[in-house]
């Protein structure tokens, strides 16, 4: 097949714009050849139990799905009743970006919550965590907390420790959605664990995709108690992969040594480089902190439409002005320094 495009263009629209690692690549082609045991049954699903242990701790347990969505809605269905609710801010990506999949594959209702920055707190989870017993009312039984947020903001260990315990007070359990954990984790300095089992979170949906993998995701469970029929909700969400191995391997190669780490903290300094080098400019307003991979920040809307054919990015909120511009694993300061450049001069033509 003959290539279609230039691989030499990397665009700041999303981390999931990015190609797959080329540790990783090779990772799929040495789990390929000869015959291993579908379903899961293979050696490297095996291996990516130890690796997943020796992150989170030896009760935790992986499973293996396809895409984010597919592992946000498995974990909050295997932690609810069928009557059972999910507390999440308003800016989670299970209620902004997954379109109703939870709603309308997981059969959940969710919980919104605004937050001025993406992030939950006790205070905020109890202004759904009540109504138990009320036949009216579904019933609040997860608080899901996205690690790091749709607005590039992290939860710190101690901020998910006073969610956990709020919430296990409860009944409740806690979810932790990490499309981007890695990228928390290279911010905040600390081992995955550290605000996930030490925290004392129950579940987590482990990402790769935005990280360097081609395709796949975990669902790891912390607490097996708090969950019911992971194996069979897996294959009526349509997540159980026959030919396994090739989505454990990819996450095998990601956290079975540091790659995870290398990744995100490369993503991660390219967005500092960026916002550093974009502060500087008048007629940018940047937004929120950057704490992971993503600046917001507010341009003038002819200013952004040109910029586009520089580097593609999406609108955060139209009504605003504001954007979102993400940084990828293979990012380079080429790549920063020449859209910053590209930013300064349209801003000189307004």
């Amino acid at each position: 097949m003959n290539r279609l495009h230039d691989t030499e263009r990397r665009e700041l629209a999303s981390d999931n714009y990015a190609g797959v690692h080329p540790e990783v690549l090779a990772a799929i082609a040495a789990a390929n050849g000869g015959h291993q045991t579908a379903y899961g049954g293979d050696a490297y699903t095996a291996r990516l139990q130890e690796v997943v242990a020796h992150h989170f701790g030896g009760d935790a347990h992986a499973y293996p799905v396809f895409n984010g969505t597919g592992a946000n809605v498995l974990a909050l269905q295997s932690a609810l009743p069928r009557w059972g609710a999910v507390i999440c801010a308003e800016t989670a990506h299970i209620n902004t970006d997954e379109n109703a999949a939870p709603e309308r594959v997981g059969g959940l209702k969710l919980l919104t919550v605004p937050t001025p920055d993406g992030k939950l707190t006790p205070e905020l989870v109890a202004r759904h965590a009540w109504g138990w017993g009320d036949e009216h009312r579904a019933q609040p039984g997860v608080v899901s907390l996205t690690q790091s947020t749709e607005l590039g903001t992290t939860y710190t260990p101690e901020e998910v420790r006073a969610i956990t315990e709020h919430a296990h007070g409860l009944g409740m359990r806690v979810h932790v959605d990490g499309a981007r954990i890695a990228n928390a984790a290279a911010w905040l300095d600390v081992p995955l664990r550290a605000f996930t089992t030490d925290a004392g979170v129950d579940l987590v949906s482990l990402g790769g995709t935005k990280n360097g993998a081609m395709f796949g995701e975990a669902v790891v469970v912390l607490d097996p108690a708090a969950v019911t029929g992971v194996e069979f909700l897996r294959k009526i969400d349509m997540q159980l992969a026959s030919k396994m191995r090739f989505v454990s391997a990819q996450l095998v190669a990601l956290f079975e040594d540091d790659l995870w780490l290398r990744s995100a903290r490369r993503a991660n300094a390219m967005a500092a480089r960026l916002r550093a080098g974009v502060e500087r400019l008048d007629g940018v307003t940047l937004m929120l902190p950057t704490q992971a991979n993503a600046v917001f920040a507010v341009v003038p809307p002819p200013v952004a439409e040109r910029l586009r054919e520089v580097r593609r990015f999406y609108d955060w909120d139209p009504a605003t002005g504001s954007v979102r511009w993400m940084c990828s694993f293979d990012t380079t300061e080429d790549d920063v320094d020449g859209f910053v450049a590209a930013l300064e001069g349209e801003l000189a033509r307004v």
